[in-house]
């Protein structure tokens, strides 16, 4: 089993930062990549970013593409994601999702992840 923690959400005015840790524990040996999703208040949670744990290849939505990145710890067993130029259409709760699976694609898809956090509330102000 993995269990993850995410922290560092908050309130930011629109234009500000934040940065988010996704902290992990259990068998992380097993983690081969990890993701960030979202879900705003009656949507559908999206995709957001992804990483590949040892190699570090990341990948974004267009929607947050250039703003966002989207970095991991090896050693502290976390994943963050830098959250830059904040709009009011970022806000949302941010889950972070584990794939313990070797075999690599489709990271945009929730349903390749095995572990999620409880996730963290962003909410951008205008």
């Amino acid at each position: 089993q993995v269990q993850l923690v995410e922290s560092g959400g908050g309130l930011v005015q629109a234009g500000g930062s934040l940065r988010l840790s996704c902290t992990t524990s259990g068998r992380t040996f097993s983690i081969y990549a990890m993701g960030w999703f979202r879900q705003a208040p009656g949507k559908e949670r999206e995709f957001v970013a992804a990483i590949t744990w040892s190699g570090g290849d990341t990948y974004y939505a267009d929607s947050v593409k250039g703003r966002f990145a989207f970095s991991r710890d090896n050693a502290k067993n976390t994943a963050y994601l830098q959250m830059n130029s904040l709009s009011p259409d970022d806000t949302a709760v941010y889950y972070c999702a584990a794939r313990s699976n070797r075999v690599l694609f489709r990271l945009w898809n929730s349903e390749v992840y095995d572990y999620w956090g409880q996730g963290t509330q962003v909410t951008v102000s205008a």
